[in-house]
């Protein structure tokens, strides 16, 4: 019979011999083969040695799958479509969304629309969103751009800059349809 060979990485040495220590000494008798096995797994971290070897195979089996990290979900079209209403021709949002998943997509509009790298004082970027929506409430997207993340600021509530973050996948989708209004309304 061929024995199997499962490496061990010990992230800690020491920690890893003072354990070992700890429990031979708390033995009466010398250990046998298994009864090693067992104090050198738990040592490691694992229950004893059949789970170390679980998760030693459980890994290997994985590798060899070779499974490749899930495909990004895809825009969210009936989303895109919902929210696209409270545009104007101009790309301007007329009416601030009821639903929230509406409201969110809107907020990452205009995260890209702000210029990255350059901070903005509390009265700049209020003018600056005042361009992009007519609704007249521009300390709501303020705080609703704080809140999602999509913008930091001084505990005062100045010095405004844009956080870079990877987007939603609907903001494409939803920059294109805004400026394909644009275009139809030229």
């Amino acid at each position: 019979m061929s024995r199997s060979i499962f490496p061990m990485e010990i992230a800690d040495l020491s920690a890893f011999a003072k354990s070992v220590r700890e429990q031979i000494g708390r033995l009466d008798h010398k250990p046998s083969h298994v009864e090693t096995l067992n104090l050198l797994s738990r040592a490691a971290g694992f229950r004893n040695y059949q789970h170390f070897r679980s998760v030693s195979k459980t890994s290997d089996v994985l590798d060899s799958w070779n499974i490749a990290a899930a495909p990004e979900p895809g825009p969210d079209e009936a989303r895109v479509l919902k929210t696209i209403r409270v545009f104007d021709a101009q790309g301007r949002i007329v009416r601030w969304p009821g639903k929230r998943s509406q409201q969110e997509l809107c907020l990452w509009f205009l995260w890209s629309k702000i210029p990255r790298g350059r901070t903005f004082t509390e009265r700049e970027i209020s003018e600056f969103l005042n361009t992009l929506h007519l609704f007249g409430d521009a300390a709501l997207l303020r705080r609703d751009l704080f809140d999602l993340g999509l913008v930091t600021r001084k505990r005062d509530g100045s010095d405004y800059r844009r956080i870079e973050k990877k987007p939603v996948p609907e903001l494409k989708l939803l920059l294109q349809r805004v400026d394909s209004g644009k275009a139809e309304a030229a």
